[in-house]
């Protein structure tokens, strides 16, 4: 009997080690320790839906330097590729991969409808770190293969509160919390359960001609997975 209970018991660890849906990602000390991803997770109450990721130093810590221009400015974002269809958000359906995104960029602000500084100015937070949703494309022509997908506003369909410029991006200002080593973000996203997930850090650069492809990713630095497999499941919080 004692055999039986010791077996059942290993078997039953066994099969929780095999079902954590969660993402685990060894240090790397030759990555940047803001952005060396050693854990991502992401659970949903049916309505909302929470996504995190720790890295090995300080979240939020790096941030890229003021050029005073638009054209080649830079981006820096925690990233969270999902395998949800963009029209749950308000894009156009399978139109390619919808991500969650946490960024800063201090040479420009697409969050027009909110003043996430609260100096009573909407239009000059672009360097405090903020959220989106985004629809990302392969691109031969950027430098990691991947660029935010263009679009023409008022042909393309974008959520109600997208900034309006010529990418898939939204701008619905949620807030973004980092702290230590966590980045969290909580989104209001039905039917969670279960979909797919990756993490990846990365920079991305404006086109310094203004065209197509107007925002690329330029470098990863790092992705949880190791080959942007999707393989976490958002979980149903307890």
């Amino acid at each position: 009997m004692r055999i039986h209970i010791l077996a059942a018991t290993a078997l039953l660890a066994l099969g929780q080690g095999a079902f954590a849906h969660d993402i685990q990602s060894a240090v790397d000390p030759s990555k940047p320790a803001a952005f060396d991803i050693t854990a991502a997770s992401a659970t949903t109450d049916g309505r909302l839906a929470t996504f995190l990721m720790e890295v090995a130093g300080e979240a939020g810590s790096v941030k890229p330097d003021a050029t005073g221009k638009l054209p080649g400015a830079k981006v820096a974002a925690y990233v969270w590729p999902t395998g949800f269809d963009p029209s749950v958000v308000g894009f156009a359906e399978k139109s390619a991969i919808l991500a969650l995104a946490i960024t800063a960029h201090p040479d420009f602000d697409d969050t027009p409808l909110f003043d996430e500084n609260g100096d009573g100015d909407p239009a000059n937070d672009g360097a405090g770190w903020h959220s989106h949703w985004v629809v990302m494309e392969k691109a031969e022509g950027c430098g990691a293969g991947l660029k935010v997908r263009d679009v023409s506003p008022g042909v393309d369909l974008l959520p109600p509160t997208a900034p309006m410029l010529p990418l898939a991006l939204d701008s619905p200002g949620m807030s973004p919390a980092l702290n230590g080593r966590t980045a969290t973000i909580t989104v209001p996203v039905k039917g969670g359960e279960g979909v797919s997930f990756d993490a990846v850090t990365a920079e991305l650069q404006v086109n310094a001609e203004g065209k197509a492809p107007l925002l690329c990713v330029t470098g990863v630095h790092d992705v949880a997975s190791g080959d942007l497999s999707l393989p976490g499941k958002i979980t149903l919080k307890e």
